[in-house]
């Protein structure tokens, strides 16, 4: 990540307000990482963070969504490590959501992109929630429309 980018700095700065249990300031600082977005590299991972800090499952997905559309719009490099992470926090929308067929489908696809992912702490967090994710839902059916 480039740490010139006043998107990125914000990120950052958001994060460790999460550290600190500071979650409406880390929420602050994400929504000004928003309002500062020059491109969709920009726009993908502010929006990637805004999704941590909504009030509904449905907004989540939403912000999960748009930080994958923006990923999507890039066109090089930059974001080929996120893909993981992205699909990951789509596929727990979903399975919030009870759409369990397509969770695991972005289970799948973040596992598919684990590669992309430097070796290291990050990497093995991502493996876990991967592991976790398709553990929770390998065997669960999916409500019926209407029940």
């Amino acid at each position: 990540m480039d740490l010139n980018n006043p998107v990125v700095r914000l990120c950052l700065e958001g994060m460790e307000a999460e550290a600190k249990g500071e979650f409406e300031d880390a929420r602050s600082l994400f929504e000004q990482a928003w309002s500062a977005c020059q491109d969709d590299y920009d726009a993908c991972v502010a929006a990637h963070f805004l999704a941590r800090h909504q009030d509904s499952p449905e907004a989540t997905f939403d912000w999960n969504q748009e930080a994958l559309n923006h990923a999507n719009a890039v066109g090089d490099g930059r974001v080929l490590s996120f893909y993981s992470s992205l699909y990951l926090n789509l596929g727990h929308s979903y399975e919030t959501l009870g759409a369990l067929a397509e969770a695991r489908r972005h289970y799948q696809m973040a596992a598919d992109r684990l590669d992309d992912v430097p070796e290291g702490p990050y990497k093995d967090m991502m493996r876990n929630g991967i592991a976790r994710g398709r553990k929770r839902t390998e065997s669960g059916e999916e409500e019926p429309e209407g029940a």
